[in-house]
């Protein structure tokens, strides 16, 4: 028998009263900032740190195990319930919604209350610079010139310079931009159980929150490979902003000296920075744009979209991206998947900070 006592009819248990408690503070926490804030700064960096040491010594994406057996056990359970033990719908129905509340708790505690913290701009203290038709085009000319001049073809990954970069670069960026130190030397990333599937639905890589592991799809290509590691890998750090994510990629990736690291980077918001251009510009300013652009980085990038779009799945993936966008704007990333594109915002407002700092350091000298 499990300890129990009985308040205003209803049977109270431990096991009930812990999840009672566990899901008021995860409430308060998605409703209190300070509380949202002081989880991610001070409690997560212990949780993922002892979530990934142990999830790390496991060879396969427990993760992604855990969501299908999580996801086959609450569709077949009431079947084996009702016709094999012959259970009321009642009590089937109780446990799948107990069974639930607990994976609710279990995610939020584990990684998700990371959606409360303060986005980029709180956290780092940089201002926000809305776009203008100056800074916009100071920032392309730049980001083009850094583009073409990186560019190296890439045939293959070094997967332990990949980690070793992204560690070295994730130190040195961590005090002034706002994100946490890796937990690990040697952070483990894990190839997807389902990578076919996940190809369909253009799923390049993912954060596994239950158990603090991040996951690459196993069809990524090479120039692909460092910029989605170094993505993935802020999302383990805490970083639940999509856009954010992007950002710390970018600023990781073209950090480093290895040149194939450095491309990924710069490669890796091609797409953002000329869709941003397509309806920031006119027609001919942007084929002006679009011409600086080297033949050999156009033509890798449409290789890289027929890739993709040849495993692609149009109805899987159109379900994938409206139950994405929901999750999204559930835990307060209201712009939902478009928050992708919001890198460049990102990147904009940085070198504008970073160029006025730069001056101010001048002026003072």
């Amino acid at each position: 028998m499990k300890p129990a006592f009985t308040l205003f009819g209803i049977r109270l248990t431990v096991g009930r009263l812990v999840l009672a408690a566990l899901l008021l503070y995860v409430v308060l926490a998605l409703n209190i900032p300070s509380a949202g804030e002081y989880y991610a700064r001070y409690l997560y960096p212990f949780i993922g740190s002892f979530l990934s040491s142990f999830s790390k010594t496991i060879p396969f994406a427990i993760g992604d195990l855990f969501i299908a057996l999580s996801v086959a056990g609450i569709l077949l359970y009431p079947a084996y319930a009702r016709c094999i033990r012959k259970q009321k719908w009642k009590h089937i129905l109780l446990k799948d919604a107990k069974y639930l509340l607990w994976v609710y708790v279990w995610f939020y505690l584990a990684w998700g209350l990371n959606y409360s913290q303060k986005d980029f701009y709180e956290r780092t203290h940089i201002p926000y610079t809305a776009y203008t038709p100056e800074n916009f085009q100071k920032f392309v000319d730049n980001y083009i010139k850094n583009l073409n001049s990186s560019y190296t073809e890439i045939t293959s990954i070094d997967e332990a310079s990949v980690c070793r970069e992204s560690v070295r670069a994730y130190n040195q960026i961590s005090d002034s931009l706002g994100v946490h130190r890796p937990f690990h030397q040697s952070p483990r990333v894990k190839t997807m159980l389902f990578t076919p599937l996940i190809s369909m639905v253009g799923v390049t890589g993912s954060m596994a929150p239950f158990f603090c592991e991040f996951t690459l799809n196993g069809d990524l290509l090479p120039v692909q490979y460092p910029a989605t590691y170094a993505h993935e890998l802020a999302h383990l750090l805490g970083i639940t902003s999509e856009a954010e994510a992007n950002f710390y990629a970018y600023q990781v990736c073209t950090r480093s000296q290895v040149r194939g690291i450095r491309f990924s980077g710069y490669l890796s918001v091609l797409a953002h920075v000329l869709g941003n251009a397509h309806r920031l510009t006119g027609e001919e300013e942007y084929a002006r744009l679009f011409s600086r652009i080297r033949p050999e980085i156009i033509e890798l990038a449409k290789k890289n979209s027929e890739y993709w779009m040849s495993k692609y799945n149009p109805v899987i993936g159109d379900i994938q991206d409206w139950i994405y966008d929901l999750y999204l704007k559930g835990n307060k990333i209201e712009s939902g998947r478009k928050n992708y594109s919001e890198v460049v915002g990102l990147l904009i407002s940085y070198e504008e900070w970073k160029n006025k700092a730069g001056c101010a350091v001048k002026v003072q000298k």
